[in-house]
């Protein structure tokens, strides 16, 4: 899957909200949102939801120790597990005692699953059947800074280390009118920033009616809803950004020079061997062409270390495309053997600890990255959207210090100093 994926804990309010722990992505992040409003709405206000992830083993492990110490803490709570692990592996959650029922990645979203408790322990459908993305009005986030939004939902593609695919099913896109209506109730509920995410964004639309593009579904939208301040897109893959998404990039302010893009590796054959649809030279085409539209566009990367095969030269070529495209937001991850996947059958796996430590120096370059960045935006004036814990985000994603008792999601103008 491309994005970054983190691990967050969502812990409900007071008399009895249900306690979400999201695993991965920006989209799971999004769909538990989805799922507390299921939970409350199906009066499970004491249940623990575990919104889990497959990208790596340790998302897997990570997962379990966390359900085992759940149940510790709470022995009368109702654990319930769903999420793209849950989606490929179910009875493996099912036969943990700690667990109460395991529900599918598409019937987590539907409400009926969750007034449907009592049921099988197992609730989880084919998800090569899923032909719909459905679609779901939240009310809001408990981290009111910024709001993620589903436009789309699995992937067509198999590369071959991603296991994604198999627990989100085939791709399938959110209508431009629903999208459209989702991003007002935000917007009217006072957020200044929303992010379209997915699992393949740049796949958006392939399945609509008329298939539009992804850049023509977001010019549409931002055309409906002028009055939202701005907007984020989540990975895109390299080579499909559509002449539409260009002109939004050139031409758009309401859309942050900020772009993510699923790289995964800066050499040639190991991107053939990974089985991606861009090479080396694409990468660094559309950041120089970006650039040239929006002189202060900058980048963010998913990379994977440790690929099997890799040697020390084809990474030093992933670790120069980092600085020749002057990519700064890191997102790294070891390669991890998924189960099923051609990647984890190639025969000159890389040593575990190699790839650790090659990610490590990937990491450390990240930072070193985001180091000149920051020396570079000295002396800015940039508009910050206010986040947690006393920083913010400016349009191009740094970090920023805001002053205290800064109200969050308010957007506040600051020029940025050391």
């Amino acid at each position: 899957m491309s994005s970054g994926f983190f691990s967050s804990m969502g812990v409900g309010m007071k008399n009895k909200e249900p306690k979400l722990v999201t695993f991965g992505c920006r989209l799971n992040f999004y769909e538990s949102e989805v799922m507390r409003d299921h939970a409350r709405n199906a009066d499970l206000g004491e249940a623990i939801i575990f919104n889990t992830c497959a990208v790596t083993k340790e998302a897997e492990r990570q997962a379990r120790q966390a359900i085992r110490k759940a149940r510790k803490n709470n022995p009368e709570a109702k654990i319930i597990v769903t999420g793209c692990s849950a989606q490929i592996t179910p009875q493996r959650y099912a036969d943990m005692e700690e667990v109460d029922q395991v529900i599918g990645n598409d019937l987590k979203l539907e409400a009926e699953s969750w007034g449907a408790q009592g049921s099988a322990k197992i609730m989880v459908n084919d998800i090569m059947s899923v032909k719909e993305t459905a679609s779901h009005l939240i009310q809001g986030y408990e981290d009111k800074s910024r709001a993620f939004m589903q436009v789309q939902n699995g992937c067509d593609h198999r590369c071959t280390f991603c296991i994604i695919p198999y627990g989100r099913g085939n791709s399938r896109s959110v209508p431009m009118g629903v999208i459209a209506e989702q991003l007002r109730a935000l917007v009217a509920q006072g957020y200044n920033e929303v992010v379209f995410t997915g699992v393949d964004v740049t796949s958006y639309g392939a399945d609509l009616p008329s298939a539009p593009t992804f850049g023509q579904m977001i010019r549409r939208v931002l055309a409906m809803v002028p009055e939202l301040p701005r907007l984020r897109l989540s990975s895109l893959d390299p080579v499909e950004i559509d002449d539409d998404l260009w002109w939004l990039i050139e031409h758009e302010p309401r859309l942050m020079p900020h772009l993510h893009l699923s790289l995964q590796a800066g050499d040639d054959m190991i991107l053939k061997r990974m089985k991606r649809r861009h090479l080396r030279q694409d990468v660094i085409d559309v950041c120089a062409k970006a650039r040239e539209l929006r002189p202060d566009m900058v980048f963010g990367a998913d990379i994977i270390a440790g690929f099997p095969t890799e040697t020390e030269e084809m990474f030093a070529n992933t670790m120069r495309i980092v600085e020749e495209c002057d990519i700064t937001y890191l997102h790294v991850f070891p390669y991890s053997e998924r189960e099923g996947t051609p990647a984890a059958r190639i025969p000159n796996q890389v040593d575990v600890p190699v790839r650790k430590q090659r990610a490590a120096r990937l990491r450390k370059l990240g930072s070193a990255q985001l180091e000149r960045l920051l020396a570079r935006n000295v002396g800015r004036d940039m508009r910050v959207l206010v986040e947690k814990g006393g920083i913010g985000r400016a349009e191009n994603f740094l970090p920023v210090n805001v002053p205290e008792g800064s109200d969050v999601g308010s957007l506040l103008n600051v020029k940025l100093e050391l």
